[in-house]
């Protein structure tokens, strides 16, 4: 019987083994190879078309501050590209649920993708396909790509390109439930500043009726009228500088409090109107959040799956399944042959 004292897995004995089985080889491999092509064929893989959108972030959020401010200092600019902060940013605002439920709810996804809402778990199961098929991740150039598989090629257009609208949406939405609640405080702040600056204007006509306009200077005045008058020794007219100066004494020390408060009212309101105007500017207006390099447009062929790969794959595979086993088939075979022979022999004797 042949001796078998040689390495099992040599290169040499593998091809001597595949030469001495090249017919089921063959047949096996041919076989994986038509199999892998059934299996991967549409009868058993929906086939799946790709459509991607490329998008730089803006660098600023703030309308207001880039455009209307004059006391924000800052380099960045509305027409820049966003750096590494605000591409972190797109990437957590594209993945969160604000923007899957309503690409979720706006193409129907759960009967889409054939889930029915009794089956067991089927948000967990619809999340996955979604997380599965729709993608966002950081290219090379600091962008973000928007990629989308789906069976229907104008579907996956259509849903790339949506989803580039729907961030802006979201993020201007986002930044509304902010801006809104900032720009009551201030109006509130503004209207009210308004109203006691109104009420001291009523205060200091109402002083002006009984005479007081400006308590220092009529009050030098009446003093050097005073004086004139007791100089010529003219009783009538003491007697009205004095009723004059009694009203001032009256009165004068409320109007000087007045005009104060107003002076510190105008300087206040004067910084409160330019926070109330930037605030009110980002209340009612939006701006994009993006810059859209690469539409999405529908796929002329599938992306998913590639059949030739699968086939090779499937084929190279079965190839070293063969040649693991192979040697174990052999010496299996070998050993059989020589117990069997052996048994043999000694029936003889």
């Amino acid at each position: 019987m042949e001796s078998k004292n040689h390495n099992t897995y040599s290169s040499k004995y593998l091809c001597k083994l595949l030469l001495e089985y090249k017919t089921p080889v063959l047949i096996l491999l041919v076989s994986a190879a038509l199999l892998s092509i059934l299996f991967s064929s549409p009868l058993f893989i929906t086939p799946l078309y790709k459509s991607t959108v490329i998008l730089y972030p803006t660098s600023s959020n703030s309308i207001s501050k880039v455009l209307i401010s004059t006391t924000y200092q800052s380099e960045k600019d509305i027409m820049n590209f966003g750096e590494d902060e605000q591409t972190e940013q797109m990437l957590q605002v594209l993945n969160s649920n604000r923007v899957r439920d309503r690409v979720i709810d706006k193409y129907n996804l759960m009967e889409h993708y054939g889930i029915h809402a009794k089956q067991k778990y089927p948000v967990t199961k619809l999340n996955k396909l979604y997380d599965s098929r729709i993608k966002f991740h950081r290219t090379e150039y600091n962008a973000v790509k928007i990629t989308v598989l789906d069976a229907d090629a104008d579907l996956a257009a259509q849903i790339a390109n949506d989803i580039a609208e729907i961030f802006d949406s979201t993020m201007n939405a986002m930044q509304k439930e902010v801006s809104i609640k900032a720009f009551r405080i201030v109006e509130e702040e503004y209207l009210s500043l308004c109203k006691d600056m109104a009420r001291l204007e009523d205060s200091l006509n109402m002083l002006r009726k009984h005479g007081v306009f400006d308590y220092e200077s009529q009050v030098e005045m009446l003093s050097q009228q005073l004086a004139m008058e007791l100089g010529r020794n003219n009783t009538s007219g003491i007697k009205a500088i004095q009723n004059q100066l009694d009203t001032l004494a009256r009165y004068g020390g409320a109007s000087y409090a007045i005009k104060e408060m107003l002076d510190h009212d105008r300087l206040q309101l004067s910084l409160v109107k330019t926070k109330y105007e930037e605030a009110k500017v980002d209340a009612t207006q939006n701006i994009p959040h993006k810059f859209i390099v690469t539409s999405a447009f529908k796929a002329e062929h599938k992306s998913y799956p590639t059949r030739w790969i699968i086939v090779i794959v499937t084929v190279c595979s079965t190839l070293l399944l063969i040649l693991l086993l192979l040697p174990i088939i052999e010496h299996s075979t070998w050993f059989f042959r020589k117990t069997t022979s052996e048994k043999v022999d000694a029936q003889k004797k």
